[in-house]
């Protein structure tokens, strides 16, 4: 067993390595948050330049929301929404199929589909992991033992 003074210092090193850790992530959220304004900012200049708008720009929007709503949710609950990249993730790929379609062949269009197919499926696994093995209230299980 730890003697109260290690046990104290342990503490002491654990504290400061969260708030670190927690700087570190808010650090790196903010970096993630601003350049998808920088860039949801230049692709709106980009259409209203072209007077034109796509669906490929509608759903590079729509990626820079989710990004957005994902730092959004990650600084309201202290934890990263597993599913929204992967949502993320299904658009970008979506987005790719429709700029290049013209320019594949059916074999490589079913493989990207397919892979959209395996992403929605982990979306599903995490979602029915999250309903029927939910994670345990607190941080009882994370606790030392010693």
């Amino acid at each position: 067993p730890m003697t109260d003074p290690t046990r104290h210092v342990h503490s002491d090193i654990r504290r400061h390595g969260i708030r670190v850790a927690r700087l570190v992530e808010d650090a790196g959220l903010s970096i993630i948050l601003l350049a998808t304004l920088v860039a949801g900012g230049i692709e709106i200049h980009h259409m209203w330049v072209q007077r034109n708008v796509m669906l490929t720009d509608l759903l590079l929007m729509f990626i820079y929301v989710e990004t957005v709503t994902m730092v959004k949710v990650s600084w309201e609950s202290g934890k990263l929404p597993v599913r929204m990249p992967l949502y993320i993730a299904i658009v970008a790929i979506a987005r790719y199929v429709i700029i290049d379609i013209k320019d594949m062949d059916a074999l490589r269009v079913i493989a990207i589909s397919s892979s959209i197919l395996v992403i929605a499926i982990a979306v599903l696994i995490v979602r029915w992991g999250h309903v029927k093995l939910p994670y345990p209230s607190g941080r009882e299980s994370e606790r030392d033992t010693d």
